[in-house]
């Protein structure tokens, strides 16, 4: 296995250990993790150690990619997985998040039915011999949804502080991005849905 694998398979465990971490009851086992007060902003430690493992997963995705184009190890498992790693890590922490009323539940839900219909839209369009790419909104929608849910973890600070929610404004716009990137791919590959 090539390093940039390597990195991918550490991102997924990292987003298992996170997601168990995040939903973990410490409150039932009797321990209890405590808060700390910045400013106007309350956090609870557990979001601060979310925060922080979910910038690290977050940066090894840009890594991963950038190493195994620059040494040429692409690799067909190295794709298959770093897709599997990217939806484990989003659709897990913002499951998670809506959970806590941390985000509205609609981004979740539409940004796994997103993800669903370009899958099954890559799917069909590889079976014809369409290639897929990925799209500048694709990757401008993972840009936001990952600035936006790191500032979620830590209580949208600096922005907080001035009464600006960027947070939740990049998280929309994450949303509003994968929906119209949805139906870009849709449009670019739909002669792949034509009955021959």
């Amino acid at each position: 296995m090539n390093l940039p694998n390597k990195i991918t398979m550490a991102r997924i465990v990292l987003s298992i250990l996170l997601i168990i971490f995040l939903i973990f009851p410490f409150d039932a086992c009797g321990l209890y993790l405590p808060k700390y007060q910045i400013g106007v902003v309350s956090i609870e430690l557990k979001y601060i150690i979310g925060g922080v493992v979910f910038l690290i997963a977050s940066l090894t995705d840009s890594l991963d990619g950038y190493l195994a184009r620059s040494r040429n190890l692409v690799t067909d498992f190295g794709k298959v997985m770093d897709a599997i790693a990217d939806k484990m890590l989003v659709n897990g922490i913002l499951i998670v998040l809506a959970n806590n009323n941390m985000i509205n539940v609609a981004v979740p839900v539409i940004i796994i039915t997103r993800d669903i219909a370009v899958d099954s839209i890559k799917m069909v369009a590889g079976q014809s011999g369409h290639a897929v790419g990925a799209s500048i909104l694709g990757k401008l929608k993972t840009i936001c949804m990952m600035s936006g849910l790191t500032l979620v973890f830590f209580g949208n600070i600096p922005f907080e502080f001035i009464g600006i929610n960027v947070a939740q404004g990049l998280v929309y716009a994450a949303t509003i991005l994968s929906i119209i990137s949805g139906i870009q791919y849709y449009a670019v590959n739909k002669d792949a849905f034509k009955e021959k």
